[in-house]
């Protein structure tokens, strides 16, 4: 049993699991409750700012950041709202990498595991020539 202390609200609670490992289930509530809050305030106001959206609704700049890093955000095409890509620094929508960033990491990440054949050595090759058995016609 995983006893932990919420870092929101301070009571003890049983931690099971779940993306918020340091919220008790109540905290979590209200957390998710406040998801949906900014969610619709974005809908409708596509036009506004991260810090619009943060005090508007009273959730922290680094909480919605947060979400739309791991793409539960998603803001559209024409909104001026943006974060920057890890890698590069590009403005981005949604994630944590813009495409171009994901498409070199995919290329690099699929060259390493590619496994190369290896090349036979001729001298092992000679050496299993003359082991060979031999076997004369009587």
């Amino acid at each position: 049993m995983d006893v932990r202390n919420c870092r929101q609200c301070g009571r003890i609670y049983n931690y099971i699991g779940g993306p918020y490992k340091h919220l008790c289930p109540d905290c979590v509530r209200k957390m998710e409750d406040k998801f949906v809050e900014v969610k619709e305030y974005i809908n409708e106001y596509d036009k506004a700012t991260i810090a619009e959206v943060s005090a508007e609704c009273d959730v922290s700049v680094k909480q919605i950041e947060k979400w739309v890093r791991e793409e539960r955000l998603c803001f559209s095409a024409d909104s001026p709202i943006g974060i920057a890509c890890e890698k590069c620094g590009a403005m981005i929508k949604s994630g944590r990498f813009c495409d171009n960033c994901k498409g070199s990491m995919a290329n690099s990440f699929s060259n390493a595991y590619r496994e190369e054949k290896p090349q036979p050595n001729n001298a092992a090759q000679e050496r299993r020539e003359k082991a060979r058995m031999r076997f004369l016609e009587q």
